[in-house]
Parts: C-alpha cells; structure tokens; sequence
C-alpha cells in the first residue's frame, strides 16, 4: 500500500550514537518503556556520525523519561567522549501549535507562489502558457506526492521548502522552452510551411539540450549535500531538503517538456485562429494554397465559357 506522513502535527524524536545499536531492539524497548508504537527508527551518517533516530507521535515529558531510562538501562550508548551516559540520548519534540502554523504558513507560500507565478507567465508570455504552467505546477505537486506516498519518505517542513524551491525551478525550466515557443511563432500567420505544433517541436528541440544542462548542474550540489550532510554527518534537516529537491530537479524537466508544453499545443489549437491558420498549412502543402485557388476558379486561358440559354 501507500503511506505518507506528514509532520506537521507534532511529534517526538530521540536521537543517539548508533555504535552496535540494533534498529529494532531499540525500537522495542522504546514501545515497551513508552507505550507508544515508534512510527520510524532509522540510522543516519557513516562513521563516527552515525545517529539512531527514533520518531514518534508526540510524548509527554514523563514518557520521554521512561524512554530514556529504559533505553539508556539495556544498550548504555555512549557519547562523543566514549563514556556511557543518559545524556547520549537527545530528545527533541514538536508542538502540535507550531506544526499547524507551519501547516498555515505552507498553504499560504504556496498560494502566493502560485498566484505570483501565473500572472508573472501572462504578462511575459502568453495567458495560455500562463494556465499551461499552473496546470503542470500542479501537475508536479501530485508526482513527488506519489512518489513521496509510493517509498513511504516522511513530510516535514524542510520538505515544503525544498518543495518550494524545485517548482520554481519547473517554472522556470517551462518559461524557457516558452519563450522560445513565442519566438519561432511570431508572425505566425506570414507563412503557410509550419504549424504552430511544429513551431513548438522545433522551440523543444532547440532548449532540450540547455534543459538537460541546467538538470545536470543543479543536481551536483544536491548529490554533494547528500554525501556531506547526510551521509558523513547524519543531519536529518537536510537530508529532507536534499531528497525533495533532487526528486523536484528531475521530475521539472520531463514536465516541462512531456506536459506543459503540450498543454500549450493543445490551448492554441482550440482557438480560431490557429485552426485557421493549420487549414491554410494543410492547404498548401496539398498544393490548393490561396494563389492556386484562385486560379483554379478563374477561366483557363484562350478557353470559351459558353452560358446555357435559358
């Protein structure tokens, strides 16, 4: 099945070296000592960094106590220095108020970030490329939610910033192929070789590579930060935000290219005008162009055109 949680509601984490810490042992004595079913417990790091995390709903102070004594009782983890103390085990909990004003606060970026990001594209470009790139914004919050639903990857804050940060670079990946789209059919209706769905293929062919670039470049530092940050020193903050912006990085420019684009195509040729226009492509192409016509409907040359007499 699929899972996704959110960590906006509050919650509690313990945290502790790992050393020879077993992941399930650890999280038993935790449910046993608390009473409550662990919802994640997970090492992080390499090396001397490596941290047990343990993640719940949230604890009260007195169980968080019990969680710590017992724990502390059966597997006496060690700190920095290498000596065995209570105070190895961290624990950090997240108040079910702040969560919802985070929750508040999501909602409203990403409200304004929409809003910002349509009326920027209408005034540049044009209001059909304007609804084409909200449709896919959309479109690409639904893909990293079922991917994110799909491998069961936690939801946290970090995970909306980074979520932020990866559809403005979809944006702008969907305003460049855009743009080239608005340049190659300028004066669209001044030819009769290319249709509009042809001028846009050709604007693809034109970025795809700068797309894919652009791609590779963004996604190096997110590699690095996952080597640094979160292998080598387990920081969970980032391993969050790293993960969003490298699904993000990747999923924006298929969704550029494979659907908001398209989209484009599909909005100009329900207007008039294009119609019109792709009738007079496939007009010419058929040899009846208008110059044609018109000849065809003239008399031929040194031919009588005798009328019946009525």
């Amino acid at each position: 099945g699929f899972s996704l949680s959110i960590d906006f509601e509050g919650g509690t984490t313990l945290s502790m070296p790992a050393g020879d810490l077993k992941e399930e042992e650890v999280g038993r004595v935790f449910e046993d000592s608390s009473g409550v079913e662990p919802e994640q417990v997970h090492i992080v790091g390499s090396g001397n960094s490596e941290t047990l995390e343990i993640v719940s709903e949230r604890l009260s102070q007195e169980e968080v106590n019990a969680a710590r004594t017992a724990i502390y009782e059966d597997f006496k983890p060690k700190d920095e220095e290498g000596k065995a103390t209570p105070d190895a085990i961290g624990s950090s909990t997240v108040s079910e108020s702040w969560g919802s004003a985070i929750t508040q606060r999501m909602l409203i970026a990403m409200l304004v970030f929409l809003v910002a990001a349509t009326v920027y594209v209408a005034i540049r470009l044009q209001k059909n490329m304007a609804f084409a790139a909200i449709i896919a914004l959309i479109a690409d919050g639904v893909i990293i939610a079922g991917i994110y639903a799909l491998f069961g990857f936690q939801v946290s804050p970090a995970v909306i910033i980074g979520l932020l940060t990866v559809l403005t670079f979809s944006m702008y990946d969907s305003v460049i192929v855009f743009d080239k789209i608005n340049e190659n059919t300028e004066g669209l209706e001044g030819q009769r070789k290319k249709t509009f769905a042809e001028l846009t293929n050709l604007a693809i062919n034109q970025t795809v590579m700068r797309s894919i670039s652009t791609s590779v470049i963004s996604a190096l530092p997110i590699i690095a930060l996952f080597v640094v940050a979160v292998w080598l020193m387990g920081i969970g903050t980032l391993r969050d935000l790293a993960l969003i912006q490298l699904i993000g990085v990747v999923e924006g420019i298929f969704s550029s290219i494979f659907f908001a684009t398209p989209l484009v195509v599909t909005f100009a040729n329900m207007s008039k005008k294009t119609k019109r226009h792709n009738k007079r492509v496939a007009d010419y192409r058929a040899g009846k162009d208008e110059k044609g016509a018109a000849e065809d409907d003239a008399p031929a040359a040194g031919r009588t055109v005798v009328s019946p007499v009525s």
